[in-house]
């Protein structure tokens, strides 16, 4: 028995959640958001202001799917009220970021300049130089952006340079003995 999956997912004030065809659908304050259902695993069941998600059957395969699915469901019903922010700190010397409109510009110690295109549903800031602050409705978007973004210089053990969520832990190597 799952137990994330026994939970039901509480709807908000404002907050609106239909299910039709196959394709769940939740409006919220800051937009709409979608999921396609996997009608052979799970069953979803709209009452009194909550969502619950129950396995169909007692296979392995729906059980393992119930759980993560009211995950998903919870993702944008959280994506349509409050959003997600990722935080990415970018450190070293001459390393820094610029939102210019649509892309974000990366100086990352390359001969040439980065120009990253966000795409839509995402919002990208840069508070200061070294910081650049990644928010959308959409979890899986928001990260996916945050990850390739990281990508481009990933944080070295020896110096510490490079991108590095906020918050995450860089383990330090020591350098050569001489």
């Amino acid at each position: 028995m799952s137990r994330i999956g026994k939970k039901p997912v509480a709807l908000p004030s404002g907050v609106t959640a239909s299910l039709e065809s196959g394709l769940l659908t939740v409006k919220g304050p800051k937009g709409t958001l979608a999921l396609q259902m996997l009608d052979d695993l799970v069953k979803y069941d709209l009452a009194e202001g909550e969502i619950r998600v129950q396995p169909l059957t007692e296979t392995q395969r729906s059980r393992a799917a119930w759980g993560m699915q009211r995950t998903l469901v919870q993702n944008l019903v959280t994506g349509v009220t409050d959003g997600f922010t990722k935080v990415l700190e970018i450190s070293g010397v001459g390393y820094r970021a610029q939102a210019q409109g649509r892309n974000l510009r990366l100086q990352l110690g390359y001969s040439h300049d980065v120009n990253f295109a966000v795409p839509e549903g995402v919002d990208v800031k840069t508070p200061d130089q070294n910081t650049v602050e990644i928010s959308g409705i959409d979890k899986q978007k928001v990260g996916q952006v945050a990850a390739e973004i990281r990508r481009w210089r990933k944080p070295e053990p020896y110096k510490g340079k490079g991108i590095k969520y906020r918050g995450e832990f860089v383990y330090r190597k020591e350098g050569k003995k001489k």
